[in-house]
């Protein structure tokens, strides 16, 4: 299986970076990771905030093949312990699946298109982060969720 997590717009915080880069390297080593990001749009003051979403919405459906599974970051979404998500991870590897696609929306969320062509729903808070910050936070609890399913010492029960 890969796991791909799909982002709206780029980021320019080195320190972000390098802990994305770090993350994704660790995650590598269990699984197939890929990190892919949408430039951000151009002109977005002249679109509304609907337009924007589906513009958007049309990038990221583009990303997509029938067989992908389409999970939404969103506020939301079905909360998780580290351990819950392992767990979650772990059937959507025992199900075949080829590819597990995540998604973090533009700053105004997704599209209707993009949430009625989603399979699922996550939420890591409560809290709002930024789109930039929530990158390597979720790099980091997938990267746990592996250390998790080979009882690994990364995480303390």
């Amino acid at each position: 299986m890969t796991i791909k997590l799909i982002a709206i717009g780029k980021t320019d915080n080195k320190a972000i970076i390098d802990l994305i880069e770090e993350y994704s390297k660790r995650l590598n080593f269990y699984i197939k990771f890929e990190l892919e990001i949408i430039p951000d749009l151009k002109n977005t003051k002249s679109l509304s905030e609907a337009l924007q979403k589906e513009k958007e919405g049309e990038l990221i459906l583009k990303k997509l093949v029938p067989s992908d599974e389409l999970v939404l970051l969103d506020e939301q979404g079905k909360s998780y312990t580290s351990l819950d998500f392992s767990q979650y991870i772990q059937k959507k590897m025992n199900s075949g699946l080829k590819q597990l696609i995540f998604v973090i929306g533009g700053p105004y969320g997704f599209s209707d298109q993009v949430y009625s062509s989603a399979n699922g729903k996550v939420s890591l808070s409560k809290m709002t982060f930024s789109h930039q910050m929530i990158r390597p936070f979720f790099i980091e609890q997938i990267y746990r969720a592996f250390t998790i399913l080979r009882g690994e010492p990364y995480h303390h029960q």
